[in-house]
């Protein structure tokens, strides 16, 4: 993919934020355990990062997603995870379904105060028996009328805490489990609705989770977004720019462990020789910037493909496979050899390694990842590749 000169300045525009209204303030975000999302939200919709593949009918850019790549590959260079993880939950994650397949009133209800940074949203899918296994959720949405109740409970939802609407995932009927699920808006002030107290993580501190509690929770049928039954297939459509969005944002921060860890071996002395001397690193270090590097390629190949209108569930899949596996391995690298020294909470390398983690979980843990490539190249078991 060849960039612009609309790209580049785009770039600029996101480096620049990073630098100065993230950056400075992580390590006291990470202390808090959360950061004024509104507030960060409201400057990032006055520059037009929020809307940047949403249409200009509702307050969006217009532009295709490969801007969006590289705002969240530029947001990715954030010292932290948690804040870039929020405001992907935003853009990549539950606006995405509403945007293409959302009712004009749903939209203007909803998506254009998210655009506008006037409404935080988040993706409200996985519950505690049903992660990666989205199929299985256990959540209804019982008709009543021109209403629907909605019973059950969602766990580990990135913003929870402070969002205003939840792109809900429900079972609508009794059938079976690829048809009988919609996506339902649901505001987070309806009667019924409870947020769970916010969890202790390992990583992502700067982010806020927490589970949602339904309990005879009524809202409106035309909060649903599409065809009462297509849930499963627009959350699978949505995953694409989700998974899309999670190995974007990984660059950045993958390419962060390697410099940063370039300039603390450079500094670091050990028998009488900077470490960087060593073979054994230097050589290790080259070989995460190339791994970094094909995973970049992979992105963007993929995103190129889906700007294209291509179905992009392999590469999509792959790269956000490549991603998982690439931030359990830089980051660990990394960290040995700072030593000591990465082991202490305040320093960036222990922050990537424990924020990063959570890349090869959330979306599709690895598993689900490598089942869907394998299915889609016809190599799952008892099942054969179609010949012509």
């Amino acid at each position: 993919m060849i960039l612009s000169d609309q790209h580049r300045e785009l770039q600029r525009t996101v480096q620049n934020f990073v630098q100065l209204e993230i950056n400075p303030n992580v390590a006291e975000w990470e202390k808090a355990g959360h950061f004024p999302i509104r507030e960060i939200f409201q400057q990032l919709a006055g520059l037009g990062l929020l809307g940047i593949s949403k249409s200009s009918d509702y307050g969006g850019l217009g532009l295709d997603f490969s801007y969006e790549t590289v705002f969240l590959e530029e947001l990715g260079g954030a010292h932290c995870g948690g804040v870039p993880l929020s405001i992907s939950v935003q853009t990549s994650m539950c606006t995405p379904a509403l945007a293409n397949f959302g009712s004009q009133d749903l939209k203007e209800q909803f998506l254009i105060p998210a655009v506008r940074g006037e409404m935080v949203g988040a993706i409200a899918v996985s519950e505690p028996g049903a992660g990666s296994d989205v199929a299985s959720i256990k959540t209804t949405a019982k008709s009543d009328g021109d209403d629907y109740v909605i019973n059950g409970s969602k766990m580990w939802i990135t913003n929870a805490p402070c969002a205003d609407f939840f792109c809900t995932l429900v079972n609508t009927s009794e059938g079976k489990a690829h048809s009988n699920k919609s996506l339902i808006i649901i505001p987070a002030k309806t009667a019924g609705v409870r947020i769970g107290e916010k969890l202790d993580k390992l990583g992502m501190r700067s982010s806020e989770t927490a589970p949602i509690f339904f309990d005879n929770v009524r809202v409106p049928k035309h909060f649903r977004i599409g065809d009462e039954g297509a849930g499963f297939l627009l959350q699978m459509l949505q995953f694409q720019e989700e998974r899309l969005a999670g190995a974007a944002l990984n660059l950045k921060g993958l390419e962060n462990c390697v410099s940063t860890t370039i300039d603390y071996v450079r500094e670091r002395h050990a028998f009488k020789a900077p470490l960087i001397d060593n073979q054994t690193i230097h050589f290790a270090l080259a070989e995460m910037q190339t791994e970094v590097e094909c995973l970049r390629s992979l992105t963007w190949r993929a995103v190129e493909a889906y700007v294209a209108g291509e179905d992009v569930t392999t590469l999509a899949s792959m790269a956000k496979l490549k991603a998982g596996r690439l931030s359990r391995s830089i980051p660990d690298q990394c960290l040995q050899f700072w030593g000591g020294m990465g082991y202490i909470e305040e320093t960036v390398i222990n922050r990537a390694y424990r924020d990063s983690r959570l890349t090869a979980i959330g979306g599709g843990a690895d598993e689900v990842m490598l089942g869907i490539i394998c299915k889609l190249m016809g190599i799952l078991p008892g099942k054969r590749k179609p010949t012509a």
